[in-house]
């Protein structure tokens, strides 16, 4: 694994663990040669993890729309940069740019990546890893949900199982490098 796509909040959320985590995470990926991909940006955990990992001696490389750069919010310490024309492409660049995925908590921003990277792994078969930083049990209640929507049978158990979760960093990138892809079969109508 070369590189992992980073999504996150531009807040910091409230109390210092997802900043700490933030920080866990950036250094995580630079010991372990993983060059980070993420908003380009300078704002909350974004900034946050593209730091530590500069820090530490990482590489990072930021994926940045032309409005934000327009208001001063490219960090301007990157190892590298795109700037697209806007959100839709700079999604599609992340994602090209990336061999796995991690969302850690963020808002409205940060599920809408999520989701649509799990559902291209479910419907482009194979997925990349994908994992969830879950810090403070954060994704505890998403869990919640994805498990009522499989009891429901809107999700196969296999689709839920492509999305792994640690509140550690290297536990994650850990699996994440284990993951073997997951094939589902559609069920019938």
């Amino acid at each position: 694994m070369r590189s992992i796509a980073v999504y996150c909040g531009s807040n910091f959320g409230r109390g210092d663990g997802y900043l700490k985590a933030a920080v866990a995470l950036g250094q995580t990926l630079a010991a372990q040669s993983i060059r980070l991909v993420y908003g380009g940006t300078t704002k909350g955990l974004m900034g946050v993890v593209a730091d530590a990992a500069l820090r530490a001696g990482g590489e990072v490389h930021g994926v940045i729309t032309e409005k934000l750069v327009e208001r001063g919010q490219l960090h301007e310490g990157l190892t590298s940069h795109d700037v697209v024309p806007d959100m839709r492409s700079r999604k599609a660049r992340m994602a090209r740019l990336a061999d796995g995925f991690v969302a850690m908590p963020g808002g409205i921003g940060t599920l809408e990546e999520l989701f649509e990277i799990w559902v291209e792994g479910q419907l482009y078969p194979p997925a990349r890893p994908i994992g969830l930083l879950d810090v403070g049990g954060f994704y505890g209640p998403f869990f919640g949900m994805i498990d009522h929507m499989i009891e429901e049978r809107f999700l196969p158990q296999g689709h839920r199982d492509m999305v792994m979760a640690h509140a550690d960093p290297s536990r994650l990138v850990s699996a994440m490098r284990a993951y073997t892809p997951v094939t589902v079969e559609k069920w019938g109508l």
